[in-house]
């Protein structure tokens, strides 16, 4: 089964956090998306997920 892409639509490169508000990718990671292997999709979905835990437990001042 094919991983589906994080991608919400809400493309939003966060300058200080260097990833997307939208879906916690990297611009990389997002270049990378479309001929990346299985594998390595999966590799990027574990960070997604680290990121986007990270930026929920952030108080919501340090967040902007």
């Amino acid at each position: 089964m094919a991983v589906k892409s994080p991608c919400i639509g809400v493309c939003i490169l966060d300058p200080k956090a260097h990833y997307c508000s939208g879906c916690y990718r990297t611009g990389d990671e997002i270049a990378a998306w479309i001929t990346a292997s299985d594998g390595q999709k999966k590799r990027i979905m574990t960070l997604v997920r680290q990121r986007r835990e990270q930026a929920a437990a952030r108080p919501k001042a340090d967040a902007q």
